[in-house]
């Protein structure tokens, strides 16, 4: 999930979160070399980068997957799956993919759009009517596009009241609707996962069928991502081989198993679990045209700033442009979920390079140090 700082878990669900896990904690250390984040052409560069995440930044865990412009593929691990056994991390092991997970949920509304059951910019009151009220706000005045562009105004439930429970999404929604909105629609960017769980709730309206339902039949299973899936109702684990996740308050923190936990809390916004390999594939196939016609995908890839992401970032309609060192840019997305922080994408010359480690960051050098990474992977020559 996206939250206040780039994809780290909102706090308040963080302290319950804490205290929840606070029996059971474990630490891990090492060092190496900072010129393991370099770019370079050796074939072991993402394999240095990975080490070095583990052995400097303290992640328990990492992976990765790389995709060259022939298609050949390359998987790479490093540290341990779980901490309490020492076992290793299963080569391309599900995670938990966070905010991604709005990528998946827009293509679904492109879709919708293309098919002319939602329009772009259409008001959010003409689809659910009279639910999107406020101080400061009115749906009214969002349209569909200020939700997946993330320029509603509408303020993110995620960084308030939070607990571990089982959440319906017009909770999450009136979590965000008891406060005031930020800004007018379409004034400014800002980050709200309370758009994607509204944009889920419209799919849901259109087609009187579960979200999860439509990601898995219109996106899922045509692009073939056989290690994708939206967790059913009360399920808190992850289905096939996967690291173990894990949560730590502060740098230097002792890390705690957070590896099952009921995912209802980030829905449309952040549910999916998934693999490298299989979120390689899936931006592989939207840049392709593989699941958007033309019209939409240009809509998707048309961009506003969103420094938040990084320098030069561009958010678009649930995808993001980050530049690349030798050039270009790649699109992808990111996330985050408690145990576990992806970073990642693809380039329209068929590269793609998706990493994740096994628990959030608690500094920014260990997020740029996974940015440079996913740059060195999709860098190479």
């Amino acid at each position: 999930m996206r939250v206040q700082t780039w994809q780290r878990f909102p706090s308040p669900l963080g302290a319950v979160l804490a205290a929840a896990v606070a029996g059971a904690v474990l630490t891990v250390s090492g060092l190496a070399s900072p010129a393991a984040f370099a770019a370079d052409a050796r074939p072991d560069s993402v394999q240095r980068g990975l080490d070095a995440l583990v052995r400097e930044d303290g992640m328990p865990g990492a992976l990765a997957s790389v995709k060259g412009p022939g298609g050949r593929s390359r998987s790479y691990t490093a540290g341990v799956g779980d901490l309490a056994t020492g076992a290793p991390v299963p080569e391309d092991g599900q995670v938990r993919i966070g905010s991604n997970t709005k990528a998946f949920t827009a293509v679904v509304v492109l879709q919708l759009v293309a098919e002319g059951k939602i329009g772009l910019d259409t008001p959010v009151d003409d689809y659910l009517r009279g639910l999107v009220r406020g101080e400061r706000i009115d749906g009214r005045k969002i349209t569909v596009r200020h939700l997946l562009q993330q320029t509603s105004g509408l303020p993110n439930y995620t960084e308030y009241d939070l607990q571990l429970r089982h959440y319906a999404p017009r909770e999450l929604v009136d979590i965000a609707l008891r406060h005031e909105g930020h800004f007018e629609p379409g004034q400014k960017w800002e980050y709200s996962n309370t758009n994607y769980v509204l944009a889920g709730m419209i799919v849901e309206q259109v087609t009187h069928r579960p979200m999860a339902e439509e990601i898995d039949r219109r996106v899922i299973r045509p692009v073939g991502l056989r290690h994708t899936y939206f967790p059913a109702p009360g399920d808190i684990t992850i289905r096939e081989p996967h690291p173990k996740g894990y949560y730590r308050d502060a740098a230097g923190a002792p890390l705690s198993d957070v590896t099952e936990m009921d995912p209802s809390w980030a829905w449309a916004a952040g549910q999916l679990i998934s693999t490298n390999a299989d979120l390689n594939r899936f931006y592989g196939a939207l840049l392709s045209g593989d699941l958007l016609k033309k019209a939409q995908l240009d809509q998707m890839r048309n961009t506003v700033s969103a420094e938040y992401f990084g320098p030069g970032a561009r958010y678009g309609l649930g995808l993001v442009s980050f530049p690349l060192s030798c050039g270009g840019v790649y699109w992808g997305h990111g996330g985050s979920f408690p145990g576990y922080e992806t970073r990642g994408g693809a380039t329209t010359q068929g590269r793609a390079a998706n990493i994740a480690v096994t628990t959030q960051p608690t500094d920014k050098a260990t997020l740029d140090h996974m940015s440079t990474l996913v740059d060195t992977a999709l860098c190479r020559r």
